[in-house]
């Protein structure tokens, strides 16, 4: 599992299961709180970040971000929603994963 519990994951996946596009969607939508180094280097900030989850480009949100900047946070999820996209807690993620994992041992 690459989220974190206190994650939440916008997938890359409308309602009905077709992929999202354009292809770089999470960088772009990663990139509106990123910032530029010294070095050039672009750094996402701490709190939005692109990941890929089962080959699906995702977007992991900090919940925190919600209390830190909200109007951040609701432009974050009225994309999700506007766009048909897969919102999941990642904390769901994990105890899925869980019993998945223990399904398989058992079985």
């Amino acid at each position: 599992m690459i989220c974190n519990p206190y994650e939440i994951v916008i997938q890359g996946l409308t309602s009905d299961g077709r992929q999202f596009r354009p292809s770089d969607w999470a960088e772009r939508l990663s990139g509106i709180l990123s910032t530029f180094g010294f070095d050039q280097k672009l750094s996402y900030a701490p709190y939005v970040r692109p990941m890929v989850m089962d080959n699906v480009r995702c977007v992991a949100v900090d919940k925190q971000l919600e209390k830190l900047d909200p109007r951040v946070f609701q432009f974050i999820m009225a994309f999700a929603r506007d766009n048909d996209l897969r919102v999941v807690d990642c904390r769901d993620l994990v105890e899925q994963q869980q019993a998945a994992d223990a399904e398989r041992k058992a079985g």
